[in-house]
């Protein structure tokens, strides 16, 4: 393996005075205070009838909100090529975090998603998409000479990918984040240089070994939702039910909506609507284009994401910039296109704007490392 040079300039805090990408910023920002509305208005009903006060809900998220913003910020003054030194620890976290289930974990329904630790609870496989970013960023730079040998390329990168799935699939049976960090991992090896010929043979075998294991999974309720979507109208009580109210959610809402605050699917007819299916209570509150406004922010966010990313001096920051606009991208398109019906119901919040404290803790600090990284791409055009 080729050493690879430690850069000496290189500490723990940037010392730049650059400025981060303003637009990303302004566009998070935006986001996370259009997330914190629509949590207060799709949960409301919700918490007055399990607390009887209807601002649970929000007040959680708010103070989750904020300790993200100061992780945010804190992380946007730590110069992300220190975690390139780090890359092993990161990796060494990410497992040990995943592993909290086996001592913390609490089973509901067949899973073991949540770690509680007194009055802090936490979903570690929304770390491990972030921990797995920064580990085969630095992976994939130093083995970049090799990465069209299939052994040595994208079959040894594979490897380190094994006891992740295991944690979070085999052991939590979380298939949304196993498919998440799962993409992140290849795309991140696609992007890095592998040859797609090697995708395809990897593909194959992984379907042929995948599919069956998805189908004999716990419980079973994976393939029951698969057949309902493929079978619209059979279950409509049962499987379909979440599906079929946040259609009524987003048929009812138009061109411009009934109004902010009027929706009534939210009413305990959508299940948890402050979560997964918080994007049907938008369209439905804010209609057509409200939805439209808000992908067009996440669109923007997407653009001035790639261009950090193609900004970037070296592969490293090039790589976790792109992993990180690709972790809110493709958590975009499956929450989407689960809320309308596209695709099967599976467990994914909507970035920055779902309720949940790990999601938006995790998402903002990933937020933080991506500025960084704009900021020190400023100091060098300098």
């Amino acid at each position: 393996m080729t050493k690879i040079k430690k850069d000496k300039r290189i500490t723990f805090f940037t010392r730049s005075k650059a400025p981060v990408d303003f637009i990303l910023l302004l566009t998070v920002v935006i986001l996370l205070a259009t997330g914190i509305i629509m949590v207060l208005s799709a949960s409301s009903p919700t918490a007055l009838a399990e607390s009887g006060d209807s601002y649970t809900y929000l007040y959680k998220q708010c103070f989750c909100a904020a300790i993200g913003l100061v992780v945010m910020f804190i992380l946007t003054l730590i110069d992300y090529r220190v975690f390139k030194r780090l890359y092993k620890l990161v990796y060494i976290a990410t497992i040990a975090v995943l592993c909290l289930v086996f001592i913390f974990g609490i089973s509901e329904n067949g899973a073991t998603r949540w770690v509680y630790i007194g009055p802090i609870s936490f979903q570690p496989s929304e770390v491990a998409k972030v921990g797995i970013i920064l580990f085969y960023a630095e992976l994939l730079t130093r083995k970049k000479d090799k990465l069209k040998n299939f052994k040595e390329g994208i079959l040894y990168s594979l490897v380190w990918l094994i006891p992740i799935v295991l944690l979070v699939f085999g052991v939590q049976n979380h298939l949304s984040a196993t498919i998440v960090i799962c993409f992140l991992a290849l795309f991140l090896m696609f992007m890095a240089g592998c040859k797609i010929s090697h995708f395809i043979i990897i593909g194959v075998i992984l379907a042929a070994v995948g599919i069956p294991a998805l189908f004999m999974s716990k419980g079973g309720f994976r393939l029951n939702r698969i057949m309902s979507f493929a079978n619209p109208g059979t279950d409509i009580s049962g499987t379909e039910w979440q599906t079929n109210q946040s259609l009524y959610a987003i048929g009812s809402g138009g061109i411009f909506g009934v109004g902010l605050g009027n929706s009534k699917q939210k009413y305990l007819y959508l299940p948890e609507p402050h979560n997964d299916f918080i994007f049907a209570v938008i369209a439905e509150e804010l209609g057509f284009v409200g939805c439209s406004i808000i992908l067009i922010l996440f669109a923007i966010f997407i653009w001035r994401g790639i261009v950090i990313a193609m900004k970037s001096k070296d592969m490293f920051g090039s790589l976790v910039a792109i992993g990180i606009t690709s972790l809110v991208a493709v958590e975009l398109i499956i929450n989407v296109a689960v809320v309308s019906n596209l695709m099967p119901v599976t467990g994914m919040s909507l970035p920055f704007i779902s309720y949940g404290g790990t999601s938006i803790i995790v998402m903002l600090a990933a937020i933080g490392i991506l500025l960084n990284i704009s900021k020190v791409n400023n100091e060098q055009e300098k």
